[in-house]
């Protein structure tokens, strides 16, 4: 089977680039199953209309990070729909669910995980690397592949998470950086890995908010919120195609162009 997975959907305009390339992007891929982080959707969160418009667009499974509740709308959605996923390490009081078990291709069943990452984090979540190990445990028998997302800052956590979970999952993937990474590989016991899937957005852009406005910031000038950049987009993210038995077997990025016209 072959998992495609999205980096985080920025804005509108990454929204509009979604659903214009995902579908054409999992047929050329010949993807089964569909994962995509949404969490940038409304800049800082997601709408519910958003989150409805990424699933429109071909979506199976949402994922969130940092930013789940920056939209408190998003709330109530959370609790009445199981295939949006925060992360699961956060307080245990927090709305929606963190992991979930889905129907896959030819009747498979696709443990999904959604994490985040404690390093240079503005907050302190549960240990990311503890919780895994639960979650794995306590769904031992009920699914025949089990897929990570890791929603981190920090290269040197989403390595160590990736090499902590090696053959104890199919593909674990990062989320948040916005920067695609290029070193796709298959751990030596057979998940596959990428650090940092990128984003999907305006990429003449500071991980997608308008150039002059983050120069600004590291300036130390004063700005106002941050917006989307405008012009060209693209979708970024990766395939991974694992075997029966749960070995992944190959980890190819993805990066297509959408032009605004």
């Amino acid at each position: 089977m072959k998992i495609l997975t999205i980096g985080d959907v920025v804005g509108e305009a990454g929204l509009d680039a979604l659903h214009a390339l995902l579908r054409r992007i999992k047929r050329d891929t010949g993807a089964d199953f569909v994962i995509v982080n949404g969490e940038n959707a409304a800049g800082n969160g997601v709408l519910p209309r958003q989150a409805e418009d990424i699933f429109d667009a071909g979506a199976d499974v949402v994922t969130l990070g940092n930013h789940a509740f920056g939209k408190q709308q998003i709330v109530p959605y959370l609790d009445e729909h199981s295939d949006i996923l925060r992360p699961a390490n956060l307080a245990p009081q927090s709305p929606g669910q963190g992991w979930g078990i889905f129907d896959g291709p030819q009747g498979s069943r696709l443990l999904v995980i959604d994490l985040i990452g404690r390093c240079d984090m503005k907050y302190g979540p549960d240990n990311p690397f503890l919780c895994v190990d639960r979650i794995l445990k306590e769904n031992e028998g009920r699914y025949d592949v089990a897929l990570v997302e890791f929603h981190a800052n920090a290269t040197s956590e989403k390595l160590a998470m990736g090499y902590y979970l090696d053959g104890r999952v199919s593909a674990v993937w990062g989320t948040h950086t916005h920067v695609q990474t290029a070193d796709e590989r298959v751990n030596p016991k057979g998940t596959g890995y990428i650090t940092d899937l990128g984003m999907t957005g305006p990429y003449h852009s500071v991980l997608g908010v308008r150039i002059e406005q983050s120069i600004a910031m590291f300036r130390g000038d004063l700005t106002e919120y941050f917006k989307t950049a405008p012009g060209d987009c693209a979708v970024s993210g990766a395939v991974f195609e694992i075997e029966r038995g749960g070995k992944c077997v190959s980890v190819e990025r993805v990066w297509k162009e959408y032009k605004i016209r």
